[in-house]
């Protein structure tokens, strides 16, 4: 009893005695423990190494993306697309990094969009403990070109100059026929690959590297707009009547009356009326006293309906007295006259005279309108032949509305800012006000003024004559412009770029400003600019490219009419270096106002035969960074496609 009563106290006190836990417990747990610090440690490890490795990734695809630009995918080499792809991967996880093995990854692409994956063995620490010795880490991504919402607007340079090869300065425009290798037909290959890289549809143009499809596929709305221009810009058939003036004043002509009239008298024969004559013959011929008396009857005169007066009166004529003849030796004879009295009647017909006189004439313009945005071709106008109505065409070029002009030939201090008088420069004004609208350019009823139709002998004055004067006037009127739009499948924008033709002089301004309208936000067209269909923003672009300087002629008729006459631009009779001095401040002022407005100003100079000055201009034009310089064709196509890759945005898309 006394044994069993010792056992079950002893028990008892080891139940209850609790020292030594901490160490039982300790035991126990060490192995949940490690497993819970090892699955911390190794599952950091692998998270760390997934990151990382995704980010090589994305960093090898966005590489091979950029690389691959306009053009296509290419493979097998540093320089390659693929190359650089895998540099750019290697560069953010290089093989063993964070103690990992098995390294692979491979890039390729289809249709524009770059794919990557890579795999990586993840090598376990204190987890292989449990069993587990290693971890697969795999990552994919996916890099592309993505159009925002866009639109472009093409100014381009058709002056005569562009029928020229690149780098010749001995040609000024090959008889207005593109020459062989001709910047026209640069310009034009380099527009078609412009298209074919943004909007990753193949033309028929031989860019290198051509896309297969035949159709945009993007879900971005992109638009593009077209002013070729050269003295002129043809732009009035995109405008709403109400836009252009009813009457808009010429250089023109007018036939009527010049206050002369030519004179005819007819005066009939003598009729008798009273009184006798007789006559005898005589021994000789001897003068005796003759006497005779005219009187004239009251006038009648009338007025024809074309402005001839007619005067009709009669003579009475009374003769006396004897009037001896000799008429050939032999045979004298004499007339014995006894109150001998005839009459007869007179008619003076004077007719008015009527010439042409030259002058500035306001002419009612309104029969070309058709209704919104419809226009009629033609309008009768009296400049025909004796001032009769004849037809004159229209092809769309516009006159300018009005301007601040030039005093001291010195316009550089005028133009920043653009003065407010100087509407023409008014980007966003839609015509409301006198002098805020716009006029057509009428070729064929504007003339020139010169005496003797000698170039040299200009004049203000009003010229009277019933010649017709020759015009002396060139008039240059490049390819309609064309609003923005889409083109998506590329047949329509082919055709256009392959009518665009070359002729004429340069005025950088009048093209700049209607590119301007046309593609701002808040101007003439807002309603089509300010938003896509769907209330999307739009990214907005402005491509000026030329291939040259400012040239003018002051006899040229230009969107100021006849600079030389109407003087609209200058209050002086304006010479070729006048006009190139003041189109080119205006050119400054234009370019400034475009970027103010967040479109982006990309300008290139074409041709290789730019001079220095010009360069200047053109580059302080563009937005920084946005100026292209292009001595041939191949660079020009560069030029645009390098363009194109920029307006593109380049992101991950996976």
């Amino acid at each position: 009893m006394r044994r069993n009563r010792a056992s079950a106290s002893f028990m008892t006190r080891l139940g209850r005695d609790k020292r030594g836990n901490v160490i039982a417990i300790a035991a126990a747990a060490l192995i949940p423990l490690a497993g819970l610090i090892g699955g911390g440690v190794d599952m950091s490890r692998l998270y760390l190494t997934k990151t990382r490795l995704q980010q090589a990734c994305d960093a090898g695809a966005l590489a091979g993306r950029k690389a691959m630009g306009s053009g296509s995918w290419t493979e097998d080499g540093a320089t390659t697309s693929e190359g650089r792809a895998e540099e750019l991967f290697r560069a953010n996880f290089q093989d063993g990094a964070y103690g990992t093995d098995l390294l692979s990854q491979s890039f390729t692409e289809d249709d524009g969009e770059v794919t990557g994956a890579a795999v990586v063995s993840v090598p376990m620490t204190i987890m292989k403990i449990f069993g587990v010795t290693e971890r697969t880490m795999t990552v994919t991504c996916t890099a592309k070109m993505e159009i925002p919402n866009t639109d472009v607007m093409f100014v381009l340079d058709v002056t005569g100059s562009m029928n020229c090869p690149t780098g010749s300065s001995s040609c000024s425009n090959n008889g207005n026929v593109p020459a062989y290798g001709a910047r026209i037909t640069g310009l034009k290959s380099a527009v078609k690959c412009f298209y074919e890289a943004l909007l990753r549809v193949n033309t028929t143009e031989n860019c290198g590297n051509d896309p297969t499809a035949t159709t945009y596929s993007g879900t971005a709305q992109i638009r593009m707009g077209f002013v070729p221009y050269s003295v002129n810009v043809n732009v009035g058939k995109l405008l709403h009547n109400d836009w252009m003036a009813d009457e808009w004043s010429y250089q023109s002509r007018e036939y009527g009356l010049d206050g002369t009239y030519s004179q005819n008298t007819n005066a009939g024969h003598w009729n008798y009326i009273s009184g006798s004559r007789r006559e005898r013959d005589a021994s000789s011929c001897r003068s005796d006293t003759y006497s005779s008396q005219t009187t004239e009857s009251t006038p009648v005169v009338t007025t024809e309906s074309d402005g001839t007066i007619i005067t009709v009166y009669k003579e009475t004529r009374s003769e006396t007295g004897r009037q001896y003849d000799c008429p050939r030796r032999g045979d004298p004879s004499y007339m014995d006259y006894d109150n001998y009295v005839t009459e007869r009647t007179v008619t003076i017909t004077r007719t008015p005279n009527y010439s042409y006189t030259y002058k500035q004439i306001p002419f009612d313009v309104s029969g070309l309108k058709n209704g919104d945005a419809n226009w009629n071709d033609s309008i009768a106008l009296p400049v025909g032949t004796r001032g009769g109505n004849t037809d004159v065409t229209w092809d769309g070029c516009i006159e300018e509305r009005a301007t601040a002009k030039n005093s001291d030939k010195d316009p550089s201090d005028e133009w920043n800012p653009i003065p407010s008088t100087a509407l023409d420069l008014n980007i966003d004004m839609v015509p409301s006000t006198a002098g805020s609208h716009w006029g057509p350019m009428l070729k064929d009823a504007v003339w020139g003024r010169y005496t003797g139709n000698n170039t040299n002998n200009r004049t203000q004055n009003d010229v009277v004559t019933s010649s017709n004067l020759n015009r002396n006037n060139d008039y240059y009127c490049s390819t309609e412009a064309k609003k923005l739009q889409t083109w998506y499948t590329p047949g329509g924008f082919v055709s256009y770029v392959n009518s665009l033709r070359a002729i004429g002089n340069t005025y950088h301004d009048i093209g700049m400003i209607w590119g301007a309208r046309i593609i701002s936000p808040t101007g003439i067209f807002a309603s089509e600019n300010a938003e896509t269909a769907t209330g999307g923003a739009i990214q907005r672009h402005l491509i000026f490219m030329t291939d040259g300087a400012t040239q003018t002629g002051f006899t040229n008729y230009t969107a100021y009419g006849l600079p030389w006459w109407d003087r609209r631009q200058t209050t002086y009779a304006p010479d070729n270096g006048n006009l190139n001095d003041i189109l080119n401040t205006r050119l400054v002022a234009l370019c400034t106002a475009i970027r103010n407005r967040n479109i982006t100003l990309w300008v290139v100079s074409y041709g290789g035969d730019v001079d220095t000055d010009t360069e200047e201009r053109l580059e302080n034009c563009a937005t920084p960074g946005k100026y292209f310089k292009a001595d041939d064709t191949p660079t020009l196509i560069g030029n645009f496609k390098q363009i194109a890759s920029e307006i593109a945005d380049l992101r991950l898309t996976n």
